[in-house]
């Protein structure tokens, strides 16, 4: 499910067209022993400065779908679509942020850092790639750190010079692979919050990856739904309604626990009612974020 037009009222008709489209993808990686089958069919589309969410338990394919979009792993059948353009290689148009904090060279400043990707691709000059970097990293409050070296960092600041370092190569799509999943609790919620305000003062495009529905609510505004291993499509919401002040109150809670219900569909109410009250508490436990699945 699409949002209407109406939820979207600064896009012109030629920005409503999709900017990546993804149709019906099977996934396959290969470990030592076999190839593993990530993902069955899977549709969907995102369109500019979307904030779209892949969110489904542990090993139902959604860092392989974010790989496929990346170019690291091309499908086994499907289609992926960047502007109506196939994808078939990785390109600087797709930045990843992933959540290891060891993906900054250790020898390299904040300020080096940011600048080597557009070097080193030779998107911009020396002078130009200073000047987009230092911007970036004002806009992630890095600005008294930039001749620091990722080993003075917290794992919360080298996370905001990943999300600069991609931001400053101006992508079509910033992609995220769990960016927060390493982070204390603390950190985690106010880098959602750094997040949120970042996307507000640029309004890239961005596609989340996640398995905490809370984080998915509030850093979302389209959420797709995948079942469990292999991956397939389960639902797609909208939830542009939420932000950070939601966690905790009456309707977030209750949305949080109808999306358990749609990736997890054995009805309750079949259960004893002592596995019942004790799948509710799990249930309970998981959409508060206090245990993920």
């Amino acid at each position: 499910m699409n949002a209407p037009l109406a939820s979207r009222p600064h896009l012109t008709l030629a920005q409503t067209q999709p900017l990546l489209q993804v149709q019906d993808l099977d996934v396959e990686y290969r470990t030592r022993e076999r190839r593993v089958r990530a993902t069955h069919q899977v549709s969907f589309e995102v369109h500019g400065a979307d904030r779209f969410v892949l969110l489904g338990p542990s090993g139902c394919g959604k860092s392989s779908l974010l790989k496929s979009v990346a170019g690291f792993l091309p499908p086994l059948h499907g289609e992926i679509r960047l502007e109506g353009q196939p994808i078939k290689d990785p390109g600087p148009d797709r930045i990843v942020v992933f959540q290891e904090f060891d993906q900054l060279p250790p020898w390299k400043t904040v300020l080096e850092n940011t600048m080597f990707p557009l070097l080193a691709s030779r998107q911009a000059s020396r002078g130009e790639a200073r000047e987009r970097a230092l911007h970036y990293l004002d806009k992630v409050g890095l600005t008294r750190f930039v001749d620091a070296y990722p080993h003075h960092l917290s794992g919360g600041m080298k996370q905001r010079v990943a999300i600069a370092r991609a931001l400053a190569m101006q992508p079509k799509i910033l992609l995220m692979d769990e960016p927060f999943a390493a982070l204390d609790a603390l950190t985690r919620r106010k880098m959602q919050e750094e997040l949120l305000t970042l996307w507000d003062e640029v309004r890239f495009t961005l596609l989340f990856v996640t398995h905490s529905i809370e984080e998915a609510l509030v850093v979302g505004n389209r959420i797709l739904l995948l079942s469990p291993h292999p991956g397939r499509v389960r639902a797609e919401l909208n939830c542009h309604q939420f932000g950070l002040e939601d966690f905790g109150g009456a309707e977030f809670q209750s949305t949080a626990l109808r999306i358990h219900n749609l990736l997890f569909p054995d009805n309750v109410q079949t259960l004893p009612p002592e596995v019942a009250d004790e799948r509710l508490r799990l249930q309970q436990a998981i959409v508060q974020g206090r245990i993920s699945y």
